[in-house]
């Protein structure tokens, strides 16, 4: 069994613009004559890789503990792809997926320097996605994020940003991206991680 990480580590990790850094303090240390080593951290739950639930961008959408764990974990499909992704980028990894595995094109992975345009957003919409993850900080364009983040999450579809993909062949996988249970947040960060699919 191959398992990927597809992390981020927490205290080295990209940070979206304006959003605050994860940062460490050490409460206790045996070096300093301390009986354990003891550490507390505050972060944004926007951080390095990270889940988006619709309460992100909409008033009254579901908190990240409101959406159900099988969101985040199940089969997904890994596509590459680079720069914005047009509607008919979207609808070609949308069928490649399905082609595949249809269970998978339920939770689509864009791997590498690729952000979602409005229309492709729009037809991942109208296919009931659960989850759309890509590597950049933010699925839609870092300077006008809004839109497509609307669009998705209107729609119930789960985002999962900041995920590392390079070295993830395109097909399917297992998927586990599942949050930590932060009662009423928009965001929760994540170990996420692939496991190979042994059909293909």
């Amino acid at each position: 069994m191959k398992i990927y990480d597809i992390s981020q580590e927490v205290f080295s990790c990209r940070v979206y613009p304006g959003d605050p850094a994860p940062e460490r303090t050490i409460l206790c240390s045996t070096d300093n004559g301390g009986s354990c080593n003891l550490t507390a951290f505050s972060m944004c739950a926007h951080n390095g890789t990270h889940v988006d639930a619709p309460f992100h961008f909409i008033e009254g959408g579901k908190a990240v503990d409101a959406v159900p764990l099988d969101t985040f974990v199940g089969p997904a499909y890994v596509a590459e792809r680079e720069g914005i992704l047009s509607g008919s980028d979207a609808a070609d990894i949308y069928e490649k997926a399905m082609a595949q595995d249809p269970e998978a094109a339920k939770r689509i992975l864009i791997k590498g320097d690729a952000v979602v345009s409005a229309e492709a957003a729009k037809y991942y919409a109208s296919r009931g996605l659960l989850l759309l993850g890509n590597e950049s900080q933010t699925v839609g364009p870092e300077d006008a994020p809004m839109e497509v983040h609307l669009i998705l999450l209107e729609a119930g579809v789960v985002l999962l940003e900041g995920i590392r993909l390079s070295e993830v062949p395109e097909g399917a996988y297992f998927l586990n991206a599942a949050p930590l249970d932060l009662a009423g947040a928009d965001g929760s960060p994540c170990r996420a991680w692939l496991i190979e699919d042994r059909k293909n």
